[in-house]
């Protein structure tokens, strides 16, 4: 699919890229950044969640040129398929059925013996364990994914701060939410690995002294850390979501687990983005009244108040969410065939072409309240 490049920098202050957790459908959006790639559009600031945190880890972490390849070389390494279970190509594969029993049986062999170079069973296993570290209370070993991650990222580029980066994860002890940024961080391996720690499969992660699990756990999107930051700036951000809170009721036991999971990982992304934009609309009608009162009155407690909520920035917020298909069952998070990783790396790239169809999706909002919202599959899916 042919994707223009842009010629001018859309007319933003800065353009973000927000990448939800998801485990193996986190190849979607390594789709989803080439298609941005091959358009000319380079995030300003990228934040992640879990899977999406070592996205974004590759993406900031290397020069242009390179973070396509850097991600190709770190989902093919990953979805090298374990003690020689065979590869089905897609036209092999003759019916839904027969699709989800491959993707099944390629789910069990992740279970059994783990992704090349991302986790490995822990032997002994932890119920075998005396009480003991955080560290070592998981079914998976991840030491691997730390010596891939030192081998694909440049850090020393992360901090250097040209872009900005950030990525969630949880406080074991206090249960609070904490977001590793480089603004503030000096990020590491450890602080990616945090963010995608997630219970019981992955172990805690140390940094400084205290304990991290999945950012996940609480919330699955980096959206609002985004659209808080200060100073506020007119945003583009590109939402790419890896769970449809919009889904069909469940016909049986598997699809009752499938949906339970979107809902549960949505992490509420349109709810959130529908009260920003209530939100926004009345921090600008805040600056238009300040800005139209006597300068008397602009000196009160109350109008200071106003002020430090009010302003009149902009925000598009283009969703992109994986819709996956039946066949792809409630282990869709873990099957890392090679087969499935190339599906979801095209659904993604395919997705954000088609979204950089609709030219309104690059062009500054007009409407009252400064917000405007697209989703490929509500506005423009073919």
């Amino acid at each position: 699919m042919a994707i223009k490049r842009v010629s001018t920098r859309p007319p933003f202050e800065r353009t973000a890229l927000l990448l939800q957790g998801g485990g193996a459908l986190g190849s979607y959006q390594a789709g989803v950044y080439q298609a941005l790639a091959e358009a000319n559009l380079h995030p300003d600031w990228v934040a992640g969640i879990s899977i999406g945190a070592i996205n974004s880890a590759l993406i900031i972490g290397n020069a242009p040129e390179q973070r396509v390849e850097k991600l190709r070389a770190f989902w093919e390494q990953v979805s090298r398929p374990p003690l020689g279970i065979p590869y089905f190509e897609k036209h092999q594969i003759k019916s839904d059925l027969q699709h989800q029993l491959i993707n099944q049986w390629r789910s069990w062999g992740t279970l059994m013996w783990g992704a090349p170079g991302f986790f490995q069973p822990r032997f002994p296993p932890p119920l075998a364990l005396p009480a003991g570290n955080p560290g070592n209370l998981a079914y998976y070993d991840v030491s691997p994914l730390r010596s891939l991650l030192e081998s694909l990222i440049d850090f020393d580029r992360i901090n250097a701060k040209k872009q900005r980066f950030s990525v969630g994860a949880v406080n074991v002890k206090t249960g609070n939410f904490v977001y590793f940024d480089n603004q503030t961080h000096r990020i590491g391996p450890q602080h990616i690995m945090a963010s995608g720690a997630l219970p019981p499969g992955f172990p805690a992660i140390e940094v400084d002294g205290e304990f991290y699990w999945d950012g996940g756990i609480v919330s699955n999107t980096p959206l609002q850390w985004v659209l808080d930051a200060l100073p506020r700036q007119d945003t583009l951000a590109f939402q790419v979501d890896l769970w449809s809170a919009r889904g069909e009721l469940p016909r049986d036991m598997i699809e009752v687990d499938v949906r339970q999971k979107d809902i549960r990982y949505s992490s509420r992304t349109r709810a959130g983005t529908d009260q920003f934009r209530k939100m926004q609309a009345l921090r600008r009608a805040a600056a238009k009244l300040l800005d139209s009162v006597q300068p008397e009155l602009r000196q009160t407690p109350e109008a200071e108040l106003l002020a430090q909520a009010a302003d009149d920035k902009v925000y598009n917020i283009i969703h992109l969410i994986y819709h996956a298909h039946k066949y792809e069952g409630a282990s869709k998070d873990y099957e890392f065939s090679r087969r499935t990783m190339e599906e979801h790396w095209k659904s993604g790239y395919e997705d954000m072409a088609r979204t950089l169809k609709h030219p309104e999706v690059l062009q500054r909002p007009r409407s009252p309240d400064g917000v405007f919202t697209f989703d490929l599959a509500i506005q423009g899916r073919e």
